[in-house]
């Protein structure tokens, strides 16, 4: 028998007016030529063409003053390179030389999809029934470059969702990088990576046990800078700064609405791209409680899965994934440890679920496989949409299938809460199959989903159409677990 399912009637689209403001350099020779340009202004047209580019910019952007100054200091070796003296510039040389190296870009002009949702750790002021979540979406512009937004709405005990008034303006936040990195930890992941080690052992024998970041920037950066290195010793070298700009946080101000924070790609390891964010409120030992999240960074040769964790939506800390089991798509953390060990659901050969536990959260090896495609709708592969959920029957997990077109359609599996890798049930129909008012959009006939929970006996399942936008549905638990349990 298939489960009923409500499809409800709520669109999350692509919105091309969320723009967030970016550096932009066009190469150091175009930079000179700009900057000698400005230089050659009188005070009088200097003051003129700023004020103009404020007037009208000011009101899209938080403090885009502040941004002109950053994108300024981000060509501090261009300036020192051309001979000028910082201190002789004047603070509206720099605020206008700094606007030339800003460009607008569209977070969501694209698609605005793959949702995932939690329950938000405020709860307070609701009525009995209603649950305050937060929902996370792929956000996509120009050149299919994917970041990371937010929205924050109320399920009602008819788990109708009720939208927050979505803020004015986008904020990127404030990145800082660790302070040391551990030398044989970075070593394991260049393995893992595939960077050969006759390109990275000339660097990494000098280094210490504990670095900084920039004594091995530095260090690359001047081997880079011989003309005479092989293309492939130089991708090598270029993979290493990767690697090492994939450890940072990063911090949104206090006054920036959660609808406003975009978590943009920063470090080479995923100028493509932030793909696919999994998140999950996880419970700890000791009943504290953090969010983490997998993703996929992407920067157009390299797929380099990444946890990021938070505490309150404001500071995050971004980490690459290690071990054998930390590679392709498709990873979600369980909510909790099981005996006492981290778990995660993974499909490393892209076509089978795994399973796999550690000691820590960045460290993944030994994965196990716990299903293969069964039914003619998951016949291409088979894969989680999110993190496992917690019920008393077992662990929920929902999936996607591929088959015949690679057609995405959402099914549900059930396992043993004690050993998650024993299937108890599987659906043999999906969940959710595109209905045709869903299957046009970017990737067409697709339905997919990152992250679902439980609100009133119900299953809460958000999912993008088509690549392009997203929807939420909701299934009665107990119909759903009893057709599992059969």
């Amino acid at each position: 028998m298939r489960v009923s399912v409500t499809r409800k009637n709520i669109k999350f689209m692509p919105d091309s007016s969320r723009v967030v403001a970016r550096f932009f350099m066009n190469g150091d020779e175009r930079t000179i030529t700009m900057v000698n340009r400005i230089l050659a202004m009188t005070k009088s047209q200097v003051s003129r063409t700023l004020e103009q580019t404020l007037r009208e910019f000011a009101n899209r952007h938080r403090n885009i003053s502040r941004v002109f100054h950053r994108h300024f200091s981000n060509i501090h070796p261009v300036i020192e390179h051309m001979g000028i003296n910082h201190g002789e510039l004047t603070n509206e040389q720099k605020m206008l030389i700094g606007a030339y190296c800003t460009m607008e870009y569209s977070i969501e002009s694209a698609a605005f999809f793959n949702p995932s949702i939690i329950e938000d750790f405020d709860q307070s002021y609701l009525e009995e029934g209603e649950k305050r979540v937060i929902i996370s979406f792929r956000a996509t512009g120009e050149g299919h470059i994917s970041s990371i937004v937010f929205r924050r709405g109320i399920l009602d005990r008819n788990n109708d969702l009720h939208m927050m008034k979505v803020g004015d303006q986008v904020d990127m936040a404030e990145i800082t990088h660790k302070k040391l990195y551990d030398k044989q930890r970075f070593i394991k992941k260049l393995k893992e990576m595939q960077i050969p080690e006759k390109y990275s052992s000339t660097i990494m024998v000098d280094l210490p046990d504990k670095f900084e970041y920039y004594i091995l920037i530095n260090s690359v950066n001047k081997l880079l800078n011989d003309d005479t290195i092989s293309a492939e010793r130089r991708m090598a070298l270029k993979e290493m700064t990767w690697l090492i700009d994939s450890f940072y946080d990063v911090e949104f101000h206090q006054d920036a609405d959660i609808t406003e924070r975009v978590i943009f790609p920063i470090s080479e390891a995923e100028n493509r791209g932030i793909e696919d964010a999994r998140f999950v409120r996880f419970t700890e030992d000791d009943n504290t409680e953090k969010i983490y999240a997998t993703y996929t960074a992407y920067n157009g040769h390299t797929i380099l899965p990444k946890l990021l964790s938070t505490k309150d939506f404001y500071t995050f800390r971004i980490m690459p994934l290690h071990g054998s089991g930390a590679m392709n798509k498709n990873l979600a953390l369980f909510p909790k440890k099981i005996k006492g060990k981290y778990a995660m659901l993974a499909r490393i050969d892209g076509v089978n679920n795994y399973l796999m536990y550690s000691e820590r959260s960045t460290l993944w090896n030994d994965p196990i496989i716990i299903q293969e495609p069964k039914f003619p709708w998951e016949f291409t592969q088979i894969g989680n949409c999110g993190s496992p959920l917690l019920t008393e029957e077992g662990w929920l997990i929902i999936s996607h299938g591929v088959g015949p077109m690679r057609r995405y359609c959402i099914g549900a599996s059930l396992f043993d809460l004690d050993d998650p890798s024993k299937e108890i049930g599987r659906l043999e129909e999906p969940l959710i199959t595109p209905l045709e008012n869903e299957r046009e959009g970017y990737v067409p006939n697709v339905v997919y989903s990152c992250g679902s929970i439980i609100h009133n006996n119900s299953l809460i399942l958000p999912y993008a159409l088509s690549d392009y936008s997203s929807t939420y549905a909701v299934i009665n638990m107990t119909d759903l677990l009893n057709e599992l349990k059969k």
